[in-house]
């Protein structure tokens, strides 16, 4: 018995689908080009100095011009796409162009007198307004001073991330996490005045250490805060299995949840010593500034590149302002070198994932 057959339908594409006209993929740049030879004829016609505005002007005729074209050429699900990109592109200028305005400012005038002689003398004997010394001092105390920061904040930083998750729960732990979060806001200038009261009140005089301790403070819920967000991440199956092997829960925490964050542990300490690195008013409360070189953080002033800067530009000086430049470039590249650090040493003690 021979049955009718079937025609078989085919699942092609509606016209409409086919035929729809897309713009190509050099239209964003084409869309940029535009903009900015519009907001640079309506900026210079209106007679604006400032080249900020014609960037403005420009950023804004980049978004209209990509959501008016789009929606004309394909459709108007297309062009709200396009325009949420367009916005995304525009806030990621705004936010690299100062960025790089300042590092090719402080490159241009730091990098006059910025040499060996500059890394390797102090400013004993050099009068402020001449040419001459260096940042010696001022590197040797914010080295000194950081690391002592560290030595103090990282350790207690860790313990207190640990306590929060995972032992911490009620009352206490609720109170830890307030007043970590209350520390994260205060003001550079209140740790050192803490500092201060403490050496008054003591008859301590001012030295290094006491410039490390209000950095110290400004670094703990810094480490607190970034430290617990990587133990969050661990997964629990790993404490459940330790546990489950009958390995006490202070075993887990040192051998297994530790280790496994412990890239993440490492970059936030990084970011908070970069984030200390610039403070300038507990230095000045504190450690004084001294323009000759003092090794021991225990005794005696101290200066910091921070400190160094301020001093230096406080002078007036076409050679003061040189050095203070070259200063601020040292300070950039160290906490630039901070976060290459951190980034690497987060690669590299990244858990392995295997097939």
């Amino acid at each position: 018995m021979v049955q009718d057959a079937t025609p078989v339908q085919s699942h092609s594409l509606p016209p409409s689908d086919l035929s729809r006209r897309r713009l190509p993929r050099w239209a964003p740049a084409g869309f940029a080009a535009v903009a900015v030879a519009l907001g640079t004829a309506i900026g210079a016609g209106a007679g604006l100095e400032s080249r900020m505005q014609w960037g403005l002007i420009a950023a804004l005729l980049f978004v209209i011009v990509s959501y008016t074209v789009t929606s004309a050429v394909e459709n108007r699900r297309q062009a709200k796409d396009r325009l949420a990109t367009s916005v995304v592109w525009v806030c990621f200028v705004l936010a690299v162009v100062p960025l790089l305005s300042l590092i090719w400012v402080t490159v241009s005038r730091g990098i006059k007198v910025l040499d060996g002689y500059f890394l390797t003398h102090s400013m004993a004997g050099v009068p402020g307004f001449e040419p001459g010394g260096g940042v010696y001092h001022a590197l040797i105390g914010t080295l000194e001073q950081v690391g002592l920061a560290t030595l103090v904040s990282a350790p207690i930083g860790l313990l207190t991330a640990v306590y929060l998750v995972e032992y911490g729960k009620g009352a206490l732990a609720r109170a830890v996490t307030f007043f970590v979060d209350v520390m994260t806001g205060i003001p550079s200038i209140v740790a050192g005045l803490f500092i201060l009261s403490i050496m008054l009140i003591a008859g301590l005089a001012p030295s290094g250490l006491m410039g490390a301790l209000a950095l110290a403070i400004l670094m703990i819920p810094v480490v607190v805060r970034s430290t617990e967000e990587m133990l969050k991440l661990v997964p629990n199956e790993l404490r459940e299995a330790a546990l489950a092997l009958g390995v006490p829960k202070w075993r887990v925490i040192l051998k297994v949840v530790i280790p496994t964050a412990i890239g993440g542990i490492t970059t936030g300490v990084m970011l908070a010593i970069a984030r200390i690195a610039g403070e300038t008013a507990p230095i000045m409360l504190l450690v004084f500034g001294s323009q000759l070189i003092n090794t021991n953080p225990f005794e005696g002033a101290q200066s910091s590149l921070p400190f160094y800067i301020w001093e230096q530009y406080r002078v007036g000086s076409e050679a003061s302002y040189d050095r203070a430049w070259a200063a601020a470039l040292v300070l950039i590249a160290f906490v630039m070198i901070l976060n290459l650090v951190a980034r690497g040493i987060a690669r590299w003690k990244a858990p392995k994932t295997g097939r």
